[in-house]
């Protein structure tokens, strides 16, 4: 079986640190799912190129563009994300944080989530447990243990690719994961479903939206 992983990357540089920290943990994740006895298909969602996007749907208090609310189905379903972004201000980008904001609440439910960001410092890795972990646990995502924080310094070390591999194990099992159980034993759970919020809802008819009412003023009491 193939499993569709999405990327999402924020470097608003190219060539681009946090794009390159991407294409590496794909890269790991490719092989740790292969070494589980399936593939794994990736699609790279840069999000500098949704920018005017982003900037016009916040504008029109939440109306998606035709661009963006495909990107948003997509995300929704695929089989896990890999999330990566620079830090800014001790903390995840704002147009990485725009983004996240314009996804359905619902649109990431049991998500397989890889976090990882990257700095020109070692000082800001904390950002992985004090802003994207949260993020990502508010929206009922799977958060994999291993973040991957990259420094500039950390480019080309042992050490990276170390967390680099550990982190797409990690990933590669909860992305092949089958249910598993004793039936009997535990109560049927049906996991929430994933909306992309892209798809809206039938309008309810004129008909039904008057039903009841005669056209004639209330009366007061």
């Amino acid at each position: 079986m193939t499993r569709r992983i999405v990327v999402l990357t924020a470097g608003l540089s190219q060539p681009s640190s946090t794009r390159l920290l991407a294409d590496q943990l794909a890269a790991a994740v490719s092989t740790a799912v292969g070494g589980r006895g399936e593939a794994a298909e990736f699609e790279v969602i840069e999000l500098r190129d949704l920018a005017k996007d982003l900037a016009a749907t916040i504008a029109t208090g939440g109306l998606a563009t035709p661009e963006l609310a495909a990107v948003r189905d997509r995300v929704s379903a695929a089989d896990g994300v890999i999330a990566v972004t620079p830090v800014f201000t001790a903390s995840y980008s704002g147009l990485f944080k725009m983004f996240i904001d314009l996804l359905d609440t619902d649109a990431l439910n049991g998500m397989p989530v890889l976090i990882a960001a990257t700095a020109g410092t070692p000082r800001h890795a904390l950002v992985l447990d004090h802003a994207m972990r949260p993020l990502f646990s508010y929206l009922r995502a799977v958060v994999v243990p291993t973040g991957v924080f990259a420094a500039t310094e950390d480019f080309g070390s042992a050490g990276l690719t170390e967390r680099i591999h550990r982190a797409a194990s990690e990933f590669a099992a909860l992305v092949v994961a089958e249910a598993t159980g004793v039936g009997g034993f535990l109560g049927e759970h049906t996991p929430r479903r994933r909306t992309s919020g892209s798809t809206l809802s039938a309008p309810t008819p004129f008909s039904e939206l008057l039903a009841g009412h005669t056209g004639e003023p209330a009366r007061g009491h």
